[in-house]
């Protein structure tokens, strides 16, 4: 009989539950922001960085800690947690702009300290994500408006997710393809950097870059193979999938600028196929492997999966089209669709995690863990 693993360090469901009370208020704040008669307008500007820096900061910012196996990684997640709950409490900018600040920089430097061990591209590419969400919070420390962290976010989410692709794939794939990849990264880059000079041909340019990107993806992810098997890995292939078809859609976004969108509808929809479609898509894929290898709590795949899946790229897609035809009721109404298709992601994923209550199984606490970049670590150590 095989020994119980041993538990999950209990801080790191604290931290979960720092990213969980941004989530919730940074989706309360889109529902006001979209109009809805709810209080709390004054959530309303603080409602993509609570989502990118206070949610997604704190969960990359853990599962690199995790991956790493050191304490001092741990301070990533605990500072960007403090500044979603700093964003929530209403402190000052220059407060919880530091705060994200330094918790980037503990990113960066996790990736230095994996860089030096492994040197490879994957790690690189993922470093320059981190290296564009630490210049972000730069940028709004000196004083720059949300909007113009927008690219500089794009980046650190995108660079992370397809660093993280390479990773798994890179034995399989040529010289030259991986160099196709690069490429379209050094043009997301040259946009993201050119968009602080000129605000709308930086985004454009960017754009391409996301294009190129997903056309990648979509040629060459290993997606495409495991998306024939059945239960888990076809799930998160769909959700993969379909995320990489919303990148280029975001991509078409950014290139076409404002001039082909009505009124600020052009700014909802370059945002949401890029954060909610691919973003979320992204995060619904992984979710059932990187939840059991952080918390150590198993999360059993089940079909129900697809409903939030659906929900979201439908909702989406909804939204996208009232964009398009300057509808705020309909947008309004995609866009509750949208917060409900998360909260019945997390529904349903802690419903699956009480489906064997008290259990560990292996798939949740694997020898081998489901990080990519533990691997890599655990591999180049003496």
């Amino acid at each position: 009989m095989n020994a119980e693993p041993p538990r999950r360090p209990p801080y790191r469901l604290l931290l979960m539950a720092l990213a969980a009370v941004s989530l919730l208020t940074g989706l309360w704040a889109g529902l006001v922001r979209l109009g809805w008669a709810l209080p709390g307008e004054t959530l309303t500007p603080r409602h993509g960085p609570l989502l990118v820096a206070g949610v997604l900061g704190v969960v990359i910012g853990l599962e690199r800690a995790v991956a790493l196996g050191r304490g001092w990684a741990y301070a990533a997640p605990l500072l960007a947690g403090a500044g979603g709950l700093g964003l929530i409490a209403g402190l000052p900018t220059t407060l919880v702009a530091a705060a994200f600040l330094a918790g980037s920089l503990v990113v960066v430097a996790v990736y230095v300290e994996v860089y030096r061990r492994r040197p490879e591209w994957a790690t690189a590419v993922m470093a320059s994500g981190a290296l564009a969400w630490a210049a972000s919070n730069a940028l709004w420390l000196s004083g720059r408006a949300v909007v113009e962290l927008v690219p500089w976010w794009a980046a650190f989410l995108v660079l992370t997710i397809v660093g993280e692709r390479l990773e798994l794939a890179q034995v399989l794939l040529a010289h030259r393809v991986r160099l196709l990849l690069l490429a379209a990264a050094a043009v997301l880059g040259a946009g993201v950097v050119l968009s602080t000079l000129a605000l709308y041909p930086g985004i454009q340019v960017a754009g391409l870059g996301l294009l190129l990107l997903a056309a990648w993806l979509v040629r060459y992810d290993v997606a495409r193979r495991t998306v024939r098997r059945a239960g888990l890995p076809r799930f998160s292939a769909v959700s993969l999938l379909v995320g990489y078809v919303w990148l280029g859609v975001a991509g078409l976004c950014w290139v076409v600028g404002p001039g082909h969108f009505p009124g600020a509808f052009w700014y909802d929809a370059m945002l949401h196929t890029l954060f909610l479609g691919f973003v979320f898509s992204m995060i619904f894929g992984h979710a059932p492997t990187i939840i059991p290898a952080v918390t150590g709590i198993a999360v059993p795949f089940d079909r129900v999966f697809y409903l939030h899946l659906g929900l979201l790229h439908g909702s989406l897609l909804v939204r996208i089209l009232a964009d398009t035809t300057t509808q705020p009721d309909l947008r309004a109404w995609a866009g509750l669709v949208n917060a409900l298709a998360i909260l019945v992601f997390a529904a349903l994923t802690l419903r699956a995690t009480r489906r064997s209550p008290g259990t560990r199984s292996k798939r949740a606490c694997p020898r081998q863990s489901s990080l990519p970049l533990a691997a890599a670590v655990t591999s180049a150590q003496p």
